[in-house]
């Protein structure tokens, strides 16, 4: 009697564990609210297409993506993450400390961060030194030592400028598009300022020398030279100038067409999805279109990428058929039917590339 009772309880645990594998049979995708709309798109082709059913796709910004995404491995874990920046060696080692072992990486593209505003307002013709100086919390003083950003109009950042208060909307911390914004446009505002650029490339005790030149105490840092740099230059201010508006892009454009004076950060696609009710602001005396940021000369653009884990490939059903779909030239083409929502194409050998890292399941190597 003991003997049939156990054999039924291992029956019904084999059971619960085969249900638990077979749980999900829809493809989960968290991730980048600007990979957002791309990966929507490839999704519903791959819907109506296919046998299987439309993965399901929630927007949680790239850090939230990759914090779900390097949970672990199993049906209640996510099986792709979108990214708007490439994976952190953090976000990376966190994965591996987690069974989440062999991550294949795939870049769909480029994109470029724009600074936008309504129609109804003049175009903002900016620089990264204006950017910079807008949004730093910490900017250097006429005696060049770092002080609390005391401008609150444009004019006081370029006196070419209008005299509006500075009201930016923008991505939290935890987005991808804060990051690359952060890399491309402050990092290289604070650059044109002489005293940071060295203290940027600084080594040994000419980090000290540069940090007494900001006005930087020494005890406030205790870290090398390029990460005091990175502390002043993404330091964004607090002061309701620059406003975390969350991950909904498409929110942001809203509140610019009900506030024509104000400027939001996003990804070029919710720029080119909305040309009729906003504009990008010319950075560096290049606009922000689709020809500038494949040609480069659009100073602030970026890769956008997704991840997958290997574990899950053959568990839940349409992994490997999602790539496929997503790395075709009918997708991500020079032609492909996501130029039309605004993303930047790969040159053919890239995309070759990452097309056949995707369909063999090459697993990334960060060292």
């Amino acid at each position: 009697m003991k003997k049939t009772i156990a054999l039924a309880a291992v029956s019904m645990l084999t059971a619960s564990l085969a249900s638990t594998v077979m749980a999900r049979d829809v493809i989960s995708i968290v991730g980048s609210s600007t990979v957002y709309p791309f990966a929507t798109t490839v999704a519903e082709q791959f819907g109506k297409t296919t046998k299987f059913k439309t993965p399901k796709i929630e927007s949680t910004g790239s850090g939230g993506g990759m914090k779900l995404f390097c949970t672990g491995v199993g049906v209640e874990h996510p099986d792709i993450t979108n990214a708007s920046r490439r994976i952190k060696k953090s976000e990376y080692d966190k994965c591996q400390k987690n069974g989440v072992k062999d991550i294949v990486e795939v870049k769909i593209g480029y994109d470029g961060i724009v600074m936008a505003n309504s129609k109804k307002a003049p175009q903002m013709k900016l620089t990264s030194k204006d950017i910079f100086m807008a949004l730093a919390a910490k900017v250097p003083g006429k005696d060049g030592k770092l002080i609390d950003n005391p401008c609150k109009t444009w004019k006081c950042v370029n006196p070419e400028l209008s005299d509006d208060k500075i009201e930016v909307l923008g991505p939290p911390p935890t987005s991808g598009t804060r990051d690359a914004f952060s890399e491309l446009a402050m990092e290289a505002g604070a650059k044109t300022f002489a005293d940071l650029k060295a203290l940027r490339g600084a080594k040994g005790d000419d980090v000290k020398t540069y940090m007494a030149k900001l006005g930087i105490p020494e005890s406030a840092f205790n870290k090398k030279g390029k990460n005091v740099f990175k502390i002043v230059a993404h330091g964004v201010r607090e002061d309701g100038a620059y406003i975390e508006a969350g991950e909904n892009d498409n929110l942001i454009v809203q509140k610019l067409v009900a506030n024509p004076k104000a400027l939001g950060i996003f990804g070029f696609s919710f720029l080119d999805q909305n040309a009729d009710k906003i504009q990008g602001s010319s950075i560096n005396g290049e606009d922000p279109t689709f020809d500038n940021i494949a040609a480069g000369k659009y100073p602030v653009s970026r890769p956008l990428y997704f991840y997958v884990k290997k574990a899950h490939v053959g568990t839940i059903p349409g992994i490997s058929e999602y790539l496929a779909e997503f790395s075709s030239d009918k997708a991500w083409g020079d032609e492909g039917y996501l130029t039309d929502k605004g993303l930047i194409p790969m040159p053919k050998e890239e995309r070759k590339q990452f097309a056949d890292d995707a369909k063999n399941l090459k697993p990334l190597v960060l060292n």
